[in-house]
């Protein structure tokens, strides 16, 4: 059942007490989590514990002016979400209503309390085209048919999970193409059972898959430091802890305007107003490096901001992952942004201490880590039931106060992603974005991505990113040392690896997201920039072996070159002729 459909409440409650959105009723014959109706205003909510003749409600809506002896109605439905064509380029809530529909009906950006939409468009037509045909046999998850939905992505048309048993067939008896509403039939099976474009899902139960596979194909994001160093796998989870103004929602844009997924849903949640306003206006302006069409037309938006009701926080992330299988049960590869997973902590833990739970490490509520792994074990690379293969990737940002990795949540999170992008304040206020810290970052997709680099980039990516990582962190070493006494201190071995690094950092590791060009580094090119830097180290060493003046070999005009190599189009050409000179000037010399 949507939270927009009120045919079916009954009135057998009455708030008995208050307490900021945690309300209790007495006489309600509810279940758990079953959506209800609050006070006269009909304020939506979700059952979250039943005590013998008192129900506990979680309401997703501002309580103020609510007071005991109101009615309370049920609705006997878990809290669902409609899915459908017309979510993609829409903006939603924490509880799937349409704000751009519900400001069309207030006239006005705020809302009132009690004001209701449906998920998707109830009277729009849409263009059907069946892909099966009368008396062909289908199973639950089947596709049947196809609408366009945006310019980018086709719609697949499938039979609902709930319509058959698992296993269980059904013959086609009746299809046709033409314009339907998403509640009219568009086929009918053997048994009666209509199918319409329409489907309801409870947003806390994972959507069926067949199975879970390893994934072994990389999200591709053009951030070298991501692509390069610590990959995501198509199907994998990924924390973005970091401070305050180190550049977690910038991270999060270039990776949902950028990543080579099919679908893109952005979760806002508990974020501050101006950066959500940011998104939803540049969104729809983006072109799409794809198609050249909208970024919006593969782009579903879900907004909850951190002056919105609290309690609709906590169910905002399983809007949108449910949202995000439903379209990898088409076959596509969905990736989900969340920004931030640490709002959503904090709005269980209000929500836990208004039910007065034991609290858990600094107040968050004991179930934190099972909430969490919940969310990021509906991630990964599926067999659908349907045959088709599809991916949810789920990046998750975190914002630990004062930038400490050792909160709750943070450790909690690292327990269960398997890439962690380390946001460094020092590196931020340096200027050097993304400000990644390298040293504290780490992938554990490497090793299965591997393989796929070598086959589609160059045989010898994982040496030269090997070469790369043992660079970074002799320099780190190298650093305490000359903090102590000095750069000239240095042998002049190791005078040269510190300005090799400085050439991986600035040159390879640094990119300028509002650069035409440098904001998108595809992989072959971020193993080409990497090859110039080690052709230049190989060079330098060959040079210095030879007896030539550290202070001449960093002193080669070509050098400098290695940091334009990012803001070229023609890059290809531009490193044959940098390493060429690079070879000569170096050569000259000895």
């Amino acid at each position: 059942m949507s939270q927009a459909d009120t045919s079916d409440v009954r009135e057998d409650g009455v708030i008995e007490s208050v307490s900021g959105p945690v309300v209790q009723a007495v006489d309600l014959d509810a279940r758990m989590n079953d959506v209800v109706y609050v006070g006269s205003e009909g304020l939506m909510g979700e059952v979250i514990e039943i005590e013998g003749n008192i129900t506990t409600i979680q309401v997703y809506e501002e309580t103020s002016g609510v007071s005991p002896g109101e009615p309370v109605e049920s609705t006997g439905q878990p809290l669902t979400v409609d899915l459908g064509p017309g979510m993609l380029d829409s903006i939603y809530d924490g509880v799937q209503r349409p704000l751009d529909v519900l400001e069309s009906k207030m006239n006005s950006a705020f809302l009132d309390r009690g004001v209701d939409a449906p998920g998707i468009d109830l009277e729009k037509t849409w263009e059907f085209t069946p892909e099966v045909e009368d008396g062909d046999t289908v199973t639950r998850g089947d596709i049947i048919g196809t609408v366009p939905e945006t310019e980018s992505i086709d719609h697949k048309v499938m039979v609902p999970p709930d319509v058959l048993e698992e296993g269980e067939t059904a013959e086609i008896s009746a299809i046709e193409s033409g314009e339907f509403t998403v509640e009219e039939a568009v086929a009918e099976l053997d048994d009666g059972s209509e199918i319409t474009m329409h489907q309801e899902w409870p947003v806390r139960e994972a959507r069926p898959a067949a199975e879970k596979e390893t994934p072994t194909e990389p999200l591709v994001s053009g951030q070298r430091i991501l692509d390069g160093l610590f990959p995501i796998a198509k199907g994998g989870t990924a924390a973005i802890p970091g401070p305050f103004g180190s550049g977690k929602t910038v991270t999060q844009h270039q990776l949902a305007k950028w990543a080579d997924a099919d679908i893109v849903v952005y979760v806002g949640c508990g974020e501050r107003g101006n950066e959500m306003t940011e998104v939803i206006e540049d969104f729809p302006e983006l072109e799409d490096p794809k198609t050249g069409k909208p970024l919006m037309s593969r782009t579903c938006l879900i907004a909850n901001t951190s002056n919105m009701p609290v309690a609709a926080r906590e169910s905002c992330v399983y809007t949108g992952i449910t949202i995000a299988e439903y379209f990898r049960d088409m076959g596509y590869d969905v990736a989900l942004m969340a920004d931030s997973t640490s709002r959503w902590a904090e709005a269980m833990r209000e929500i836990s201490s208004r039910l007065e739970e034991m609290p858990g490490e600094e107040g968050y509520p004991a179930y934190l880590a099972a909430r969490l792994s919940e969310f990021y074990e509906r991630a990964g690379y599926f067999q659908n039931v349907n045959g088709t293969e599809g991916s949810v990737s789920v990046i998750g940002a975190v914002s630990p106060p004062g930038g400490d990795f050792s909160e709750p949540v943070t450790q909690n999170t690292l327990r269960i992603v398997k890439t962690f992008w380390a946001l460094d304040a020092d590196l931020a206020e340096r200027r050097h974005f993304p400000s990644i810290n390298w040293n504290e970052s780490y992938s554990l997709y490497r090793d299965q991505l591997d393989p796929w680099f070598v086959e589609n980039v160059e045989d010898d990516w994982p040496e030269q990113r090997q070469w790369a990582i043992d660079t970074l962190d002799e320099e780190a070493e190298l650093q305490e040392i000359v903090q102590l006494v000095g750069k000239d201190a240095l042998p002049d071995d190791q005078q040269l690896t510190l300005e090799v690094a400085r050439y991986l950092r600035e040159a390879w590791l640094q990119q300028n997201a509002f650069h035409d060009v440098d904001t998108y580094c595809s992989p072959e090119k971020t193993y080409l920039m990497l090859e110039a830097i080690k052709v230049f180290n190989d060079e330098a060493f060959d040079a210095l072996d030879a007896g030539v003046p550290v202070e001449e070999i960093t002193d080669i005009d070509a050098a400098p070159r290695l940091n334009r190599i990012g803001v070229q189009e023609d890059y290809e050409e531009y490193v044959a002729e940098l390493e060429d000179d690079i070879a000569s000037e170096l050569r000259e010399k000895y």
